[in-house]
């Protein structure tokens, strides 16, 4: 028997796989969620544990230490597209995916549940490096990543690169950098081959003891605490205080990594808040001495992998208009601008070998 019907072209090969999947390599992130149903919204990266979190006594810190500020993950595949599941909270900022180092496409959908798919480039002679930078400004939870198209089973991508640690205030949270992976930290990390744990923490960084026992469990080579001006914008500390509390800080991170480079960076200029005093009796410019001082005594004491960076080396008075967008916080093409200083700062620092 004969038929003149044209058989329908096979179905491309589909492959599933929930987020704690092995073969998807992710980095910046010590583990997942334990809240919600994972067959409801997904599962959470965590960029720090949440156990802890009561003790900062703080709500927003909280909201906070659930944004997914650094967290990607990367596979190897020649698939012709990736389709991702995914639950964004508010926040607003985008979704960045990049295809062997090179921005493929970004994502600006809003709050609530995706799913949504990117077209890769199939058919290579061997299988790209596919690269998913999550929301910075936003929690999101994943519930599956799925291939299609693919001729070959997909694999983890190795990740072999120096552990870098950076803390701060939404100078490394980087409010308005155009997207996940254009961060300054990112481009940081990108240009030095490192893998990158963001701990930026937008308004909160007053050296919360939770934040500085999370450091001091962390893998890492390098460490790199960007200190000052949460504490002077909001006058959370007197020239009395703030001093001992970065002694402290440092010495709590120093209790794990007692030989790794700590790299303490002061505020970066803040045009018109030089000289203003705040409600604690401190300008900017006693606060950042401060911060040095308190450097400094630990080196005295001893401590011959600390190291200080003065911000306004980074980003002078002078070159602030240039830099931000705001008054305080980078552009998008500010990022540029500290990534190319604070990564020139950084690579002086040796590193530890092996």
């Amino acid at each position: 028997m004969s038929t003149d019907a044209t058989p329908a072209p096979p179905h491309p090969p589909v492959e599933r796989l929930t987020p704690d999947d092995p073969r998807l390599s992710f980095d910046g992130i010590t583990g997942w969620s334990p809240e919600g149903d994972g067959a409801d919204g997904g599962l959470l990266p965590l960029r720090m544990p949440l156990d802890r979190l009561d003790t900062t006594l703080s709500a927003n810190l909280a909201r906070l230490a659930r944004t997914t500020a650094g967290v990607r993950f990367a596979v190897r595949t020649d698939a012709a597209s990736i389709e991702l599941e995914v639950e964004n909270s508010p926040g607003g900022s985008p979704l960045d995916v990049r295809v062997d180092g090179l921005l493929a496409h970004r994502w600006t959908g809003g709050p609530g549940r995706h799913r949504i798919a990117f077209a890769l480039p199939a058919g290579g002679a061997r299988p790209a490096e596919v690269e998913v930078w999550l929301p910075h400004l936003s929690a999101t939870r994943i519930a599956a990543v799925s291939l299609a198209g693919h001729l070959s089973p997909p694999d983890a991508v190795d990740r072999p690169g120096a552990r870098w640690v950076v803390y701060g205030s939404s100078i490394v949270h980087c409010m308005y950098a155009a997207g996940p992976s254009e961060t300054w930290p990112a481009l940081v990390a990108a240009e030095h081959g490192w893998r990158l744990r963001n701990l930026g923490l937008a308004g909160e960084a007053y050296l919360d003891p939770l934040l500085a026992r999370t450091i001091r469990d962390a893998p890492a080579d390098l460490i790199t605490l960007e200190l000052g001006i949460n504490a002077y914008i909001r006058g959370g500390f007197t020239a009395r205080t703030w001093g001992p509390a970065v002694c402290g800080f440092v010495e709590t991170v120093r209790d794990g990594h007692p030989d790794t480079p700590v790299v303490v960076l002061t505020s970066l200029a803040a045009p018109g808040r030089e000289q203003a005093v705040n409600s604690a009796g401190m300008t900017l410019v006693e606060t950042r001495a401060a911060t040095a001082r308190a450097v400094r005594v630990l080196q005295r004491l001893g401590d011959r992998a600390l190291h200080l960076v003065d911000g306004l080396t980074l980003v002078p008075v002078a070159d602030a208009a240039e830099v931000y967008a705001d008054g305080l916080h980078p552009t998008p093409e500010g990022e540029y601008v500290l990534a190319d200083r604070i990564g020139a700062a950084l690579g002086r620092i040796p590193l530890p070998r092996g």
